[in-house]
Order: C-alpha cells, then sequence, then structure tokens
C-alpha cells in the first residue's frame, strides 16, 4: 500500500502508520516526495509520479494497492484512484477536505504560501469533489481544528462510507488508535468484498452516531 502526508509533512510523519500496518503483514510503501507542498509541478505531473509507484508495487506482488492518504495526501489518494481504478483496491482518507470550498479549512493560506497556487481554484474544486471509482471510506473528527468536518463527507453509496471519530486533532488522525484499528479493519476485508465498517463493542464508545445528516451530506 502507499500512504501519503498530509500538507507540510513527510514520510516522516507517516512512519508511525506506515510500521503499524507493516506489523500486521502489508508492505507500506512512503511517497518519496519529500515534504508535502501541494501539486507545485502541477496535479497531474504529481499523480504521474505516484503512479509509477504504484504500478512497481503492481508489478512486484501481482495485486491491487490499497492507498491512504492523510489531509492532502487524501485528495491525491482520491485522483490516483480515478485515474488507475484497475490498480487500486480502495482508498482511506484522514481528515482530508474533499467535499467543501477550501475556505472550510484553516490550512488555506498555508496551502498558498507552500504551493504558490490558488486554493479556489473553481475546475479543480469541482475535480477533487468527484469520489473514485473504487471502496472509499472517509475518517474523520468534529474535533479535527484545521479541516471543517463536513468537507470530509462523502455521499454515500454502495462503495463508500464517512467515520467520523469522536475525539482527534487534525494533526492526531494519523497516529490515533481509534483510527488505526478502523484503519486495521477496512485493509484486512478479502478484495471483491467490501461492506460499511461495523465497530465491535469495546470500540463503539468512540465511534459518535452516525446521522442521516452526516451521511445525506
Amino acid at each position: 500500500m502507499l500512504i501519503l502526508p498530509g500538507l507540510g509533512a513527510h514520510d516522516a510523519h507517516t512512519l508511525p502508520m506506515r510500521r503499524f500496518v507493516a506489523r500486521l503483514g502489508y508492505e507500506a510503501l512512503p511517497w518519496k516526495q519529500g515534504f508535502n507542498l501541494g501539486a507545485r509541478e502541477g496535479l497531474d505531473e504529481l499523480l504521474h509520479k505516484l503512479a509509477a509507484l504504484i504500478d512497481d508495487a503492481t508489478t512486484r506482488r501481482h495485486t491491487k494497492v490499497s492507498l491512504i492518504g492523510w489531509s492532502l495526501g487524501g485528495i491525491f489518494a482520491r485522483e490516483l484512484a480515478k485515474r488507475s481504478p484497475e490498480k487500486v483496491r480502495q482508498v482511506i482518507t484522514l481528515g482530508s477536505p474533499f467535499g467543501g470550498h477550501p475556505s472550510a479549512t484553516h490550512a488555506t493560506q498555508i496551502y498558498e504560501w507552500l504551493s504558490g497556487r490558488q486554493a479556489g481554484d473553481r475546475d479543480m474544486i469541482e475535480r477533487v469533489r468527484v469520489p473514485p471509482p473504487v471502496p472509499f471510506t472517509s475518517i474523520f473528527s468534529k474535533t479535527d481544528g484545521i479541516v471543517a468536518w463536513p468537507s470530509s463527507v462523502q455521499s454515500p453509496s454502495e462503495w463508500s462510507e464517512n467515520i467520523p471519530v469522536s475525539v482527534s486533532s487534525h494533526l492526531g488522525l494519523i497516529t490515533n488508535p481509534v483510527v488505526l484499528y478502523i484503519v486495521a479493519n477496512r485493509l484486512a476485508q478479502p478484495e471483491g468484498h467490501w461492506r460499511p465498517h461495523q465497530p465491535v463493542r469495546p470500540f463503539r464508545l468512540f465511534h459518535p452516531a452516525r446521522s442521516k445528516r452526516q451521511t445525506d451530506r
């Protein structure tokens, strides 16, 4: 699988997640693009570089690749899945603002400063809202503090789900124990038999009730 860091983050920041999934028996690949400064060279150019990592992994392992993206990395993961759905098993995002206007995140100015790009590009906003054609899980928290949680909610479908966790900061999502439990559960599903997540009893206290308002937005 490929794990993509959030805005301003580096492979070193995803190391705890990669070590966790490695202990579960999965090969966890870093994104190898240095700090995530957005798509400085253009989104398609960045996706081309990341697609090469997916191509290599699928060739070596003869299997599809799961993508885990934290924050902005989740948006890139979704775009990769749209580009090569035949090579992607599933996408899991952590606090990724794919469903709202960039103003819904407190990191907008940071993004524009780091990437040198305007966050309010209308065509880009519409592009990232389109769901990937593979099983998709969005994990988010109402206590995120940086990304407004409604922008991390995908319209429900046969292949998509939204999973809120009760307490987590945006930066803490990558190491949150409940998030790690959900990720492990999603990765353990047999290919071709994706089902929505159902938390086991000890973890239900950490999963806020999924109201109709949450899932229908």
